[in-house]
């Protein structure tokens, strides 16, 4: 799984995640592209997620979730060769 991200204040959503299953026990894998694009959205985040691999539904789900995840981190955890700076070649978030 591959998420990157940028803060931007640009909402914008690719999300290759190609689910193989309707459902995940009584989830609705749809949910899931809806989750991220409400995310993107609301937060003005530009979002790309893509699937490099996986034929579980539950396991891509829970990867695509976990890479987000990280990316969030590390685009706002602060550096700390600069912890007096924000995190961004702009300036603000």
């Amino acid at each position: 799984m591959r998420a990157a991200l940028d803060l931007s204040g640009r909402p914008y959503l690719i999300c290759n995640l190609d689910l193989p299953f309707g459902k995940i026990g009584t989830f609705d894998t749809e949910l899931v592209r809806e989750f991220f694009q409400a995310l993107s959205t609301h937060g003005g985040i530009t979002l790309h997620i893509d699937r490099l691999h996986g034929f579980n539904a539950h396991h891509i789900t829970e990867a695509a979730f976990k890479a987000v995840a990280r990316a969030l981190r590390d685009a706002l955890e602060t550096d700390a060769r600069k912890a007096d700076a924000i995190p961004s070649t702009k300036g603000s978030l």
